[in-house]
């Protein structure tokens, strides 16, 4: 018994052993792991930051970019040019100091780079490439960086119009707006059909009512210290007076909306009558005719306008008489011009039809070959930027809107208006006497014949991706 004990001495010791060297090893394994996992961790964690700075670039351009606004006059060739200009040129919607510049060739806009990114916070920044998606729009490559990691991302941008513009309003002025006298403003359906939206930034006295004068629809006023001057009893808004027409009918701050961009030269191609350069012109009928420019006629008796009537500058055209308008009276000049030079005044009563009326055979109207594709052209009475437009009588129909630098109607000018009322001026558009304007907009979904929306560039969400560069 005593020699097999003996046999056996030191066993646990052994055995502890063991467990001591199989613990250790388990101990480095599980160091080793915890380790790996927290640099995997941390290397994770600056690839999220980096992930983040790309997309936090993303959101940077897009609020920059979402600025850039073009004539739709532009061809869609021009666009990306259009783009780069404004990110690089002498006004750009870029702040100083942002990193931008532009290929040789043009066809790449870089903001930042590897070696110097746009800093963001910290150890973060980004570095972006915007090329051009064809016509389409435009494409941007934007990689992020967190210490020594990056990550990329893709976005895009496309191409699109305004989606709302001035003649969502019964009248849509730059100028503020004067109401005087016994002035009446509504809709021929619905209120909403007078709405009126003044931009006013000269002026913080945006709209002035005085007397009678009554707005059916509601007021929105872009100036955010524009005010509204009430004076009289009955002066209101929305149907009702005081303060309360105020309270409850008037919004200051609103965004500013698109004032589409007159083309006059889109009417030309119809002008195929006789040149008037006469300054003394009796009634007739006046078919498709340009008015020479610096012959500022006086237009006697009653006159009747077909087609197009188109007025070059400097003029100043008078109608004293009465007028009846199966047409569209361009007046061509510049929507910066708000000097009142040049000038359209209808002294006498007026009404007109569309272009596109029919007889009860369903023949148009204009049905001569000399008015070919001119039937097509509706939505449109009157288009003369850098032109003051006034009316004096009344009207029975003005078939289209009306757009000019300086809108004025006064004595007994009223009528029902088929479009909007438009002025391009930051001066103060008048209307006094006793006119009665309704508005018939329902129904009306397409921009005027002639009238271009801004292009604007829009973010597009299914462009974004992360690829694996």
């Amino acid at each position: 018994m005593t020699s097999r004990t003996k046999k056996h001495r030191g066993i646990a010791l052994v055995t502890a052993l063991l467990f001591v060297a199989v613990f250790a090893a388990l101990s480095v394994g599980m160091f080793s792991l915890s380790r790996q996992n927290m640099w995997a961790a941390a290397n994770l964690h600056t690839a999220n930051r980096a992930r983040s700075s790309a997309e936090s670039g993303l959101e940077v351009l897009r609020y920059y970019v979402s600025k850039i606004a073009m004539l739709g006059t532009i061809s869609e060739s021009e666009r990306f040019a259009t783009v780069v200009q404004a990110l690089t040129g002498s006004s750009t919607v870029l702040p100083s100091g942002f990193a931008c510049s532009v290929n040789d060739d043009g066809t790449v806009v870089s903001f930042g780079n590897a070696d110097s990114p746009i800093a963001l916070t910290g150890d973060q920044g980004f570095y972006a490439d915007m090329t051009a998606d064809g016509t389409n729009g435009v494409n941007v490559l934007i990689t992020g960086s967190a210490g020594s990691l990056e990550r990329s991302i893709r976005g895009s941008f496309t191409y699109g119009v305004e989606e709302h513009t001035a003649f969502d309003y019964g009248v849509a002025s730059k100028g503020p707006v004067s109401l005087a006298g016994n002035i009446l403003l509504s809709g021929v359906n619905i209120s909403v059909e007078s709405d009126v939206y003044i931009e006013s930034m000269a002026y913080n006295n945006a709209l002035n009512i005085q007397g009678s004068s009554q707005i059916a629809g509601d007021v929105k006023i872009v100036n955010p210290d524009g005010y509204v001057t009430l004076k009289g009893g009955q002066a209101g808004i929305g149907g009702e007076t005081g303060a309360a027409a105020i309270q409850n009918h008037v919004q200051v701050g609103v965004d500013q909306t698109d004032f589409p961009y007159p083309d006059t030269a889109h009417f030309e191609q119809y002008v195929n009558g006789d040149t008037i350069t006469q300054s003394s012109v009796s009634g007739g009928t006046y078919e498709n005719v340009r008015i020479a420019a610096g012959t500022n006629p006086t237009f006697s008796g009653n006159v009747v306008l077909k087609g197009i009537i188109y007025v070059e500058s400097p003029n100043q055209v008078n109608f004293s008489g009465n007028v009846d308008v199966t047409g569209i009276i361009v007046g061509e000049g510049s929507v910066t011009d708000n000097s009142c030079s040049n000038q359209i005044n209808f002294a006498g009563n007026v009404n007109s039809q569309s272009v596109a009326t029919k007889d009860a055979s369903g023949n148009y109207i204009l049905a001569d070959p000399k008015f070919n594709g001119v039937q097509a052209e509706t939505g449109t009475f009157l288009m003369a930027p850098g032109f003051k437009a006034s009316f004096g009588g009344n009207f029975g129909t003005l078939n289209g809107c009306i757009a000019a630098n300086g809108i004025e109607f006064y004595g007994n000018a009223g009528g029902i208006i088929g479009g909007s009322v438009v002025n391009y001026s930051p001066n103060p558009m008048v209307l006094s006497g006793n006119s009665d304007l309704l508005f018939n907009r329902s129904g009306i979904v397409d921009v005027p014949s002639g009238f271009v929306p801004e292009i604007v560039v829009r973010y597009n969400a299914a462009g974004y991706e992360e690829p694996v560069i």
